[in-house]
Parts: C-alpha cells; structure tokens; sequence
C-alpha cells in the first residue's frame, strides 16, 4: 500500500492504456469517463470505451453490487475493443474495486487509487468490509494508492457526491498529461444549461484533481498522440444510429423506452424536428411497431427502436409488414436474455430470433454493424434496402456498441443516402396493388391517398388484388415472390473480406460487434506463426455469397460469439446433443460444412486474450 508522497515522478511511454472509473451507481463515473476519453480522442488517440452499468437503478451504496463505472481503452493507433485487462483504475471505494477484481478485470500489476477514506472510517463494519477486501485483494500485484477524493472534493463542493468524478477526472487528466483546454470545452459544453456557476466548480474541481497529483504522485504516462488531418467525430454507437437515421431521411421514429436501446430516441429527439421529422414514444411496444407501420403506410420514412424483449412484442406488426411489403426498419439493441434477463449488459442473442423469429414464412433482412462507424452507415443501408425491396430490416447492434464511444471520420452527405421520394403518381388503369414482377418479386408501392391506388390492405393471405385468397396456387406464389425480393438482394452482395491469408489451416468467423476484439486476437496468433484467419459478417439475411466455398478452403472453421453453446464433455452435453451458437447453427445449415464455435455469454464484451486462447485451442485439434 502506497501512501501519497512528493517525489520525482517517472514517465513511461506506453503505446496504449486501458482505465477504468469505477463507483457508486450515481456517483457521475460515466460523465467522468465521457469527458476523459473524449478528450483522448480530440487530442489523437484511438479510443474505444465500454460502460460499467448495474441492472437496479439505485442498487445499496458500498456494496459489490452498486458498481458503476466506465473503462476507457486509448492508445496511438485505433482502437477496436476495450482490449483485455486494465492497467489503472480510479475506485471511490474497496467494495466496487472488489467488484472488478473478482471479474478479473485489472492486470496483476494494475495501480489503482483508491478512496482513502475507509480505511479508518468510524462505522466498525464498514473498516471490517475494507479489510476483508483488501485482504482478497492480496493475491494479486495491485499497486493501490490511497487519495483523499472525497475530503479533497469537499474544499469545493458541500456534497462530495456532485463533484467527486470531476476531481478523478482531474487525477487523470494529470497522470496521462491531457490538454486541460479541452477538458474545460467538454465541461462547458455538458453543463451550457446550467449555470456558469456549475460550469466553473467543475473546471475548479478537475484543476483540483490535477494539482493534487502533481504534488503527490510519483508517476506517469505518456501516449503518443497522432491528431489526424481528416475532420473526426466521436461518439456512441446509439448517437450514430441516430443521426445516420437523419441522414438516410426518417421522418419517425416510435419507441417504446426500453435499455440499452433508449438513448437513441434522446438523441433523435435532439435533432430530428430540424429535419421535419418527429420521435413519438408509444404507450408500449406493440404499440410503437404499430405506429411505425401506420406512418410508413402512409409515405413516410419510419423507424422503430428496441431491445430483445421488445422484439418480441413487435412480433405480429413485424409479420404484418412482411406480408403487406410496408417497407419497415426496425434497430434492435441487444441485450442479454430471456426475459428480462440482463438489461444492462452485453449479448448477441437475438439472431435467430431476428430471422425466424415469426409466423409462416417471413423472409426479412437482417444486418449486423461491426463498429461505431457502421451503426451509422447501417441505418443508410437499411432505409434504401427497406424502400427498394418493400420489407423489414431488422439492425442488430448490441450494448456493447450502443454505449462505446469511439471517433471515425466524419461521414460527408451523399444524396444517395436518401432514397427517391414516394411516387403519388396516378396509379395506371388495370395496375393491381401486388403487380409482382415474375423476375424479382418487387411491385410498385401504392400509398394511400395515390389516385386510382384504391385497395384493401390486409395481413390474410390475398392475391394480387390484395383480395384475401385461400387458394394453393394463390399463397403458393405470394411466398414465392416474398422470398424472391431477398434472392434479388442477396445478388448485389459481394462475399465478406478475409482478414490474413485466403486460406489455410482455422478460419475464425465473427458478426457484429466482436470485429475488433476477434482480429486482435487472430493478428496475435498469426504472430505467433499459426496459419489463420478470420471473416466478419455484416448481412445475415440473407447471407453474403460464397460462405461455402470460402469455408471449405480451410481445415478448421468456428464461429467467435456472445452467447450460449454447449461444451461437449459437461454433464449430458455429446456432440448429438450440443447446442451451438446462433451463427454456427446459421451457417452449419446454411453451407453444410463442420462449423465448430467458440462462445461466452458473460454480460460483457469478449476480450481479445480469451478469443486468443480459444485459437490456440482449437489450433492445437488440427
């Protein structure tokens, strides 16, 4: 245990850092974090950024179960993942510091200041609760060191509760020599509703921090920045879907709130009046599906956003559109299930849900965003698919990209983007409703109010005079031609990028969000002289062309995901009676190859060393 002394301090280049702010739930760890990794960012670093949420919303103070926080990942070159385990940490107190060791989330030589303020403290039990973790904490290299957080904040503020994380903030921004000008901006910007007052506390609290440090620490970091010539943007991946909604010309959106998916109808209610559109949030799910597919009926641009319990209540409108062909786009933000389940943390299990996950035969498109980026890009994607091909698309995102933040280049407008305006047109004389073309299954869209476009809607199966028909030949052709848009689609796909060599010995497929972490730990092993690869996919329904042939030019292929499989040797569990995960079963049917997979369904994100590990694993089979 260090205690703070003034002594000449030591700089180590690093070429990254990973950090982690962790607290009390409430206690302001993600402002703190939201400050320090966009200042990061701003001055060139790679960043990559994953929240530290509890599922209750005002779990007991000082306890395991109450932490909160961030983990912040920066270095001199991009950044694709949280990476693996943290090399300083800031914890308000012993309790949600135990919380991360016992999720083995520090590195065996982690510094971490901590709260010097339990310790001694009067309540008996609170002394007896630090000792008992410290003493659990032993088994590891920690270097902790004890900072008067709270009685410093206090010279501040009255309640150390508002102003804590802006001294930590402060320690930070001392320790990994950040520019304090961009910081104060951030500051400003955050509180610009407030007043200055508020603003010049908390620029005083993070002067404060830094002072502190510099006088009492006898290290630190250096991280080479790199500010970059093109214009960057940086933020989470539910801010990005978002404006890139904006930017593909929604008109609305309906929600109903749900975590981690809620956030994205903040920030289009922020934004999206200036565009002539609107953020309408539903007295429930069905609700809000429905809404949705009203306003799209009717011409416009519509979004509805969720997480995987409301997926489910989304069912039957979702069915509906596909056999109406109203063009629907639908952002699901995964979480982990069933159920409630857990709805603060990160899961990929609603693939096949997303697929199949209807009545009768109901072929959608499904898509999945491998980056922050692309969760801006997606909505683009999605919104030209949804038009083009009258269908629903479904976006798979994930808690891990929601609430990550991370810069990429700022997408300049394209009017691509922007699909052509609805045709009002007078509909011509003897044209029925579902004119399907025998060669592509797509059909003019009829919106109500078009002259001569007249019709009933209806979610029966009908003709193509919309007309309810139970003839054979009748929805023998309407599934047909339902299913023939996709085949179309799937046509102007172009087969996934391999990253490494073509082909070789194991082929490592991942989807959504896992990108970063998966090539990571593949460039590691393939350091290491193993013959391997990886391929990320991005469509799902349908899948992009060529899986098969790709796959058979290796010896070994396994799927690297967040969710459940079956470990053959457990209790019961043979290779007849495993169960894979979600992707593996897709593409075992899909391409008929061996796919063997590699799962881990945690609450968190995959680490790049545990995907490493499984590499190495299966490497040793072959």
């Amino acid at each position: 245990m260090d205690s703070p002394a003034n002594s000449k301090k030591t700089v180590t280049a690093v070429p990254e850092h990973t950090v982690e702010i962790i607290t009390n739930s409430g206690e302001g760890a993600q402002k703190c974090a939201q400050i320090f990794g966009q200042t990061c960012a701003k001055m060139g670093n790679g960043v990559w950024t994953v929240e530290i949420i509890p599922a209750e919303i005002e779990p007991p103070h000082h306890t395991v179960t109450s932490t909160s926080g961030n983990i912040i990942r920066f270095g001199t070159e991009k950044v694709t993942n949280w990476g693996d385990q943290s090399k300083l940490a800031v914890a308000f107190n012993d309790q949600v510091c135990l919380s991360r060791h016992r999720l083995k989330s520090f590195d065996d030589n982690c510094i971490i200041l901590l709260e010097s303020a339990w310790e001694n403290h009067e309540d008996e039990s609170i002394r007896k609760m630090y000792a008992e973790a410290m003493e659990e904490m032993s088994s590891k290299n920690y270097r902790f060191v004890l900072v008067p957080i709270e009685e410093e904040t206090l010279k501040v503020v009255d309640n150390p509760q508002h102003g804590k994380n802006m001294f930590a903030l402060g320690l930070l921004a001392e320790i990994y020599q950040r520019d304090v000008s961009i910081i104060e901006k951030q500051i400003a910007h955050i509180f610009r509703h407030k007043s200055a007052k508020v603003t010049e506390t908390n620029i005083q609290l993070v002067k404060n921090g830094q002072a502190w440090a510099r006088e009492n620490l006898d290290f630190q970091f250096d991280i080479e920045t790199i500010p970059s010539e093109e214009t960057r943007v940086v933020m989470n991946g539910n801010q990005a879907a978002a404006v890139g909604a904006i930017a593909a010309g929604m008109e609305m959106c309906a929600m109903y709130p749900i975590t981690p998916a809620t956030s994205v109808s903040h920030e289009l209610a922020s934004l999206i009046e200036d565009f002539g559109g609107i953020v309408h949030q539903a007295e429930d799910e069905i609700a809000a599906a429905g809404v949705a597919l009203g306003a799209s009926y009717g011409g416009k641009v519509a979004l509805t956003v969720t997480s995987g319990p409301g997926m489910a209540l989304k069912t039957e409108f979702l069915a509906l559109a596909i056999m109406t062909e109203i063009p629907l786009v639908v952002l699901d933000v995964q979480r982990g299930g069933p159920s409630t389940g857990l709805p603060t943390k990160v899961e990929q299990s609603d693939l096949l849900s997303s697929i199949y996950g209807q009545p009768g035969d109901a072929p959608r498109v499904v898509i999945a965003p491998r980056s922050i980026e692309e969760c801006f890009h997606s909505m683009v994607t999605a919104r030209r698919i949804a038009e083009t091909f009258r269908c629903v698309v479904i976006v798979l995102t994930d808690a891990n990209l929601a609430t990550g933040v991370q810069q990429f280049t700022k997408p300049e407008f394209d009017v691509r983007w922007q699909q052509e305006p609805v045709d009002f047109s007078p509909v011509p004389e003897g044209l029925r409703p579902y004119e399907w073309d025998p060669e592509t299954g797509l059909s003019r869209r009829i919106v109500p109010g078009t002259p001569g476009g007249a019709h009933t809607v209806t979610g029966l199966a009908h003709d193509e005079e919309s007309h309810v028909s139970y003839e054979p030949e009748s929805n023998e052709r309407g599934c047909k031609m339902r299913s023939r848009k996709l085949a179309v689609f799937q046509s102007t796909l172009m087969p996934p990028e391999i990253h490494g060599d073509q082909e070789g010995d194991l082929l490592v497929i991942g989807w959504g969000s896992t990108q970063g972490a998966i090539e990571e730990a593949v460039d590691r092993a393939r350091a290491g002289g193993l013959n391997v690869s990886t391929m990320q996919l991005t469509f799902l329904s349908p899948l992009e062309p060529g899986l098969k042939e790709i796959c058979n030019r290796f010896k070994k292929v396994m799927t690297v995901e967040i969710n459940y499989s079956d470990t053959v040797g457990d209790p019961y569990i043979t290779e007849e009676t495993r169960r894979y995960g979600q992707l593996a079963w897709l593409l075992r049917a899909h391409t008929l190859v061996d796919i063997d997979c590699w799962t881990s369904c945690p609450g968190q994100p995959l680490r790049p060393n545990d995907i490493y590990n499984s590499i190495i694993a299966k490497g040793a089979t072959l």
